[in-house]
């Protein structure tokens, strides 16, 4: 590849990842797509529908990118989800404080900023403090506080974490075709509990569901087959064109909020440079804006009072902090790890919805020992 179709691809791996954001947002301000109102909806009133369609998001994004894996186009080895350096403290306690900062922030990051298109002041703030908190886990204060402590417990295994890497090591085969089966019988599977109830065929579901899955696999595909280089014409080298980890990379909302205001702040540095993760930001909230003026649900709303206010910020503190430490949040372990079919995401994922079961125990403990 010359540099002048090198320069000619940044753009449109840009491009392309800033229209699969805009589609997120505009499917999740439409269907109420939301982890944490799925959480609470299953831990308060028992309802089920808006887990079902994140289960369902969860089952074709592991179709999908299982499916790549065995046509070859891509390998988990190249995500950041798969090392066989297993951080497994770090993911619980990260998962933990994280799911427990969503509840009190009314949502997670990516929900942060589909409220945000639709006119919540209260999500802006969050961004803000969400995105400050995560680059001083990433390379500030609380970093060394992380790399001097739960960082340091990791359990090396034999091969990658993810399921066919490690079933290929025990069993034998290659991890590229036991990816294409785990991936059916696991993905297919979630796909099936979903569908088998009435309320996970419903249009919110089926549409909230596949249309969030299809993008995170759309993302896949722009990060890891239209992004990739085998060669770089500069270094020789394999590459991944405008990711912030130099892996390949799909939606996930700490990290990139962080490295989005960075680039904000720094504008005028030259180096500092767009990638995947800071355009589909930028998406999802264009997207959701959009979805809201013309669903006429765009409204101005900002906090209650000093108690709501304190909730949202430490709620903020705690998804930022909790969100680098465990590599992810409810979109970066909860889909886009979670369909490479890494255990570790899946311990991150459990973790956090641990942390947002116990906040959402402790807020209804509260209000009733003031009744």
């Amino acid at each position: 590849m010359s540099d002048a179709e090198l320069q000619a691809l940044g753009p449109q791996v840009l491009w392309a990842a800033f229209a699969l954001g805009g589609l997120f947002g505009a499917i999740a301000q439409r269907t109420h797509f939301c982890t944490m109102g799925a959480v609470a909806d299953v831990v308060n009133i028992g309802d089920w529908t808006r887990l079902r369609m994140w289960a369902l998001a969860i089952g074709v994004a592991m179709l999908g990118f299982n499916a790549m894996v065995l046509l070859g186009w891509l390998r988990a080895a190249d995500s950041l989800y798969a090392a066989p350096q297993w951080q497994w403290l770090s993911q619980i306690v990260g998962g933990l404080m994280f799911g427990f900062g969503m509840v009190l922030a009314s949502g997670c990051g990516s929900k942060t900023l589909v409220r945000v298109g639709g006119g919540n002041l209260k999500s802006l703030v969050v961004f803000c403090v969400l995105a400050i908190a995560a680059f001083a886990t990433l390379k500030g204060i609380t970093a060394v506080a992380r790399v001097n402590t739960i960082d340091r417990v990791v359990w090396a295994l034999p091969a990658g974490q993810d399921l066919p890497s490690l079933v290929a090591w025990a069993f034998g085969g290659s991890a590229q075709h036991h990816a294409g089966w785990l991936g059916a019988l696991i993905g297919g599977g979630v796909v099936a509990w979903v569908l088998v109830r009435r309320e996970g065929r419903s249009a919110a579901v089926l549409l909230g569901g596949i249309g969030i899955g299809a993008v995170v696999v759309g993302a896949w595909w722009v990060s890891g087959r239209l992004g990739h280089l085998a060669e770089h014409p500069q270094t020789l080298e394999p590459a991944f064109l405008a990711t912030n980890s130099q892996r390949m990379e799909a939606f996930s909302f700490v990290a990139p909020l962080a490295y989005a205001v960075d680039w904000l702040l720094f504008f005028s540095d030259k180096s500092k440079l767009l990638t995947q993760g800071i355009v589909i930001v930028a998406g999802v909230v264009l997207g959701s804006a959009v979805a809201a003026l013309l669903g006429r649900s765009f409204r101005w709303e900002g906090f209650r009072g000093v108690e709501d206010t304190a909730n949202h910020l430490v709620g903020a503190v705690l998804m930022g902090v909790g969100g680098v430490c465990a590599l992810g949040c409810t979109i970066g372990q909860g889909l886009s790890g979670v369909s490479t079919l890494s255990i570790g995401s899946f311990v991150a994922l459990a973790a956090i919805v641990g942390g947002a079961v116990l906040a959402l125990r402790w807020q209804v403990w509260r209000i009733e020992r003031q009744a």
